[in-house]
């Protein structure tokens, strides 16, 4: 064959794209455990940090089998149904009709005995995904802890949801006002919500970011609402 010719370039091109594929496609599915395992990793740190519990890479796997005492998955009633909680994805969830929704819930145990709720989020900022996980206390009510992260938030402005000093401000704050589910606000500074929510301070210049916290926890928590509510009244 005339190597110098133009059906020799092809064949040969066309060998080295499917010898390259087969590289990469090995490459990935050898790797694929390992990603799965960052990524699981990383979720067990996020869970971590919403009842305050720091972690790195290096332990969260035994914090979170140290702290997280239990998961399950509820529906949009408050009722226990079949699913694994780990694996479900809530934006996924949420897509879903109502009747065939499964809502994780995990479960931290502090010091004095009583348990935290977690409940994941997710949602939209100004340039991306945005989400994390909330924890309620067992009154079904006050949150204990936040944590925030994004994909690609303006470093200064939207991406400071990520900071400590963001995500303390909802330590104490309430979903629920007078017995009505009230998803707790992010305004401004100085100013107030017309409804009587409890509010915390938007991040300074990254409004939109912000009205995305505030739309990720009505998105996301409200179907856990009568999950939420059983809890308050056991505890009447």
């Amino acid at each position: 064959m005339n190597k110098q010719g133009n059906t020799y370039t092809l064949i040969y091109t066309a060998v080295m794209v499917i010898v390259v594929a087969f590289i990469l496609a090995f490459a990935a599915m050898g790797l694929k455990p390992a990603q799965e395992k960052n990524i699981a990793i990383d979720k067990m740190s996020q869970i971590l940090n919403s009842v305050n519990i720091v972690s790195t890479p290096e332990n969260a796997q035994e914090l979170y089998g140290k702290y997280i005492d239990d998961s399950f998955v509820v529906d949009p009633e408050g009722k226990l149904v079949e699913g694994k909680s780990f694996q479900l994805n809530i934006a996924d969830q949420l897509k879903l009709p109502a009747d065939k929704q499964q809502l994780p819930i995990f479960i931290y145990t502090d010091q004095s005995g009583q348990p935290k709720y977690i409940i994941p989020l997710s949602g939209s900022g100004l340039w991306g995904p945005i989400w994390g996980y909330i924890s309620v206390s067992n009154d079904g009510n006050t949150v204990y802890g936040a944590y925030f992260a994004h994909q690609g938030e303006t470093p200064g402005l939207g991406a400071e949801i990520e900071k400590p000093q963001f995500q303390k401000q909802f330590q104490g704050k309430h979903f629920f006002i007078d017995g009505a589910f009230t998803p707790i606000a992010v305004q401004k500074a100085g100013q107030k919500p017309q409804n009587g929510a409890d509010y915390v301070n938007a991040v300074s210049g990254g409004t939109i970011t912000s009205k995305g916290v505030q739309s990720m926890l009505q998105t996301c928590v409200k179907p856990y609402a009568k999950f939420l509510e059983s809890l308050n009244s056991n505890q009447i």
